[in-house]
């Protein structure tokens, strides 16, 4: 199908430490400069790093931004969807194209700053499959905080998601994930959400296969631009997680 072609050649033979894998939906204007951080970041810590940018069908020109960049780094990667296919969908085609040995899902606003990456690796060399950044601990700050018409949502959003999915995890949707390659090709491959909900289904495969979770505070600079329709979404949220828990019943 044409919406599964690579823009960019395959990377090279030698595997990267860390894939970036960055889902961009109309993200023209806020994209080179996140493509600047990121790269400012890895190469400053010495990271060998691919950064696969998956364009979800964008109507402006995310595509281009890409490949301008992309035709001087090698290890700047496009992915194209040929309509908008969703976020779990386009972060599941990244984690399985992805090549390092720990892949990072992150926004292309980067509400998470790339920083933050350093408050989340220390647990993996802790043995640590997926560490997951969080918006709901003690130490995690919001900057600015978020208004109360996204927050009254999201204490509704939790408290039926921890009544029926994950209730030792106080924040599943923040965009800001770590996960060892094989604990991602496990499971974004058995992954099948295309939409915001992902999240979930990802972290209760984990939790289901036995793979070790954490979760961190970080710090979040919420860009007021987020792509899911509060509160339109929060009414669809109980049967839309009652199917990921019956899918996840086949798990053992």
């Amino acid at each position: 199908m044409a919406e599964n072609r690579q823009e960019i050649p395959p990377p090279p033979d030698s595997a990267p430490k860390l894939s970036i894998v960055v889902p961009a939906y109309n993200e023209e204007r806020r994209l080179p400069g996140a493509l600047d951080a990121i790269l400012a970041y890895t190469r400053g810590h010495d990271l060998p790093t691919e950064l696969i940018i998956i364009d979800d069908g964008s109507h402006d020109g995310t595509a281009d931004v890409v490949r301008s960049r992309a035709a001087g780094d090698a290890n700047l990667k496009l992915l194209h969807n040929d309509t908008n296919r969703g976020k779990g969908h386009s972060v599941r085609r990244g984690m399985l194209a992805a090549r390092g040995e720990l892949c990072l899902m992150c926004d292309a606003d980067l509400s998470a700053p790339i920083e933050e990456l350093g408050k989340l690796l220390p647990w993996v060399e802790r043995g640590y499959d997926i560490v997951i950044g969080s918006r709901d601990l003690p130490e995690s700050v919001l900057d600015p905080p978020q208004p109360w018409s996204r927050r009254w949502p999201a204490w509704v959003f939790r408290a039926w998601r921890r009544r029926m999915l994950l209730p030792g995890i106080r924040d599943t949707q923040c965009g800001f994930k770590l996960f060892r390659q094989a604990a991602a090709q496990e499971l974004f491959g058995r992954q099948r959400e295309d939409g915001w909900l992902f999240d979930c289904e990802v972290l209760g495969l984990a939790e289901r296969l036995g793979y070790r979770i954490k979760e961190v505070g970080i710090r979040w600079c919420a860009s007021g631009e987020s792509r899911v329709h509060v509160p339109s979404e929060i009414f669809a949220t109980p049967a839309n997680l009652r199917r990921i828990v019956s899918r996840l019943q086949h798990f053992k």
